[in-house]
């Protein structure tokens, strides 16, 4: 498909035929990656200017976005190798081809969720604190990456006759019209970005980690609805069960437990870690560069004014006149 010409009816039936790939110095480039390290690189950009919200420093969001994102591509690849092994098995040296597109991004969810539950606890931060950091610019590379699959010609859906179906023309072939699953979970995801970031900003957030919970919620409920209109989808059980839907809806149920069970619990705001090292920073000579969760820049304590010991000038000088008296 990746010779076939796009064409949008919903645009007065724009048509455009992008390449896959340029080159560059003689070098074979190809989109399909370019706007993978764009995602990544708008992500954590994201992350790493919004963290002080966290109580999360920007130096942590870079150590952690190096092991992150070589486990994430990994945990990526061999999570849909491992579902299309009946063909990778027989193609074993098109695993490193990652360029051709198939990558399943729970993969590199799961993979860099399994490394921070380590990482955090050598590193002393809450896992929560992190998560949600991380969540508050996630949605936004989801949102940037799903372009890769629309130049590669891949991850549309079924064929269609909605306003906004999208069309494919191969070379001496007719012109097949599409869902353009690839734009709905742009969209949605983008759509995730903003509700997300502005309920957070809004001070909405009670507890670490609630954030990350909405985040894997708004996620799961997006693909478990467009995964069902892909022809192209991993599937558990041939023809009956798609892996990425399946793991979408128990994604929303699992998530909608927790939700529903912290919220019968109490969450002092103190007990947020923004706000913990807010309250450390004011005992302390030292000012992190963090925010609580009201978005109030933390000061140190010290500002406090000392008055100079002062000495009533009456009472010296008749202690003086004491002390001749008494040599004489």
């Amino acid at each position: 498909m990746r010779d076939a010409a796009i064409s949008f009816p919903m645009l007065g039936n724009l048509t455009i035929n992008p390449k896959a790939y340029f080159t560059i110095f003689g070098v074979t480039v190809y989109w399909y990656g370019v706007l993978l390290a764009l995602a990544v690189l708008c992500a954590m950009w994201w992350i790493a200017a919004h963290a002080k919200y966290f109580g999360i420093e920007k130096d942590t969001i870079y150590d952690e976005a190096i092991w992150c994102i070589i486990l994430g591509v990994l945990g990526c690849r061999i999570y849909y190798v491992i579902f299309q092994w009946d063909y990778y098995s027989q193609h074993l040296g098109e695993i490193i081809k990652i360029w051709d597109g198939g990558i399943g991004m729970y993969g590199g969810l799961i993979a860099c969720f399994l490394f921070l539950l380590v990482w955090t606890k050598a590193k002393k931060i809450p896992l929560g604190a992190l998560l949600d950091a991380d969540a508050s610019g996630l949605l936004l590379g989801h949102s940037i990456g799903r372009w890769g699959n629309f130049i590669n010609r891949e991850a549309f859906g079924s064929e269609t006759g909605i306003f906004c179906r999208m069309g494919l023309t191969e070379p001496g072939q007719e012109t097949v019209y599409v869902h353009p699953t690839f734009l709905y979970e742009s969209l949605w995801t983008l759509l995730g970005f903003i509700v997300l970031n502005v309920w957070a900003k809004k001070g909405k957030r009670k507890y670490d980690g609630q954030l990350f919970i909405l985040y894997i919620l708004w996620y799961g409920a997006g693909r478990a609805m467009i995964e069902g209109l892909r022809t192209d989808s991993l599937y558990l059980i041939p023809g009956v069960i798609r892996v990425s839907q399946l793991v979408g809806i128990l994604s929303v149920i699992s998530m909608a437990i927790v939700l529903l069970v912290q919220s019968r619990r109490e969450h002092p705001p103190e007990k947020l870690y923004v706000n913990r090292i807010k309250a450390e920073a004011e005992s302390t000579d030292y000012t992190p560069d963090v925010q609580d969760s009201a978005g109030t820049n933390t000061a140190s304590s010290n500002d406090t004014d000392i008055e100079p010991e002062t000495v009533d000038s009456s009472d010296s000088i008749e202690k003086n006149n004491m002390n001749v008296e008494r040599t004489e």
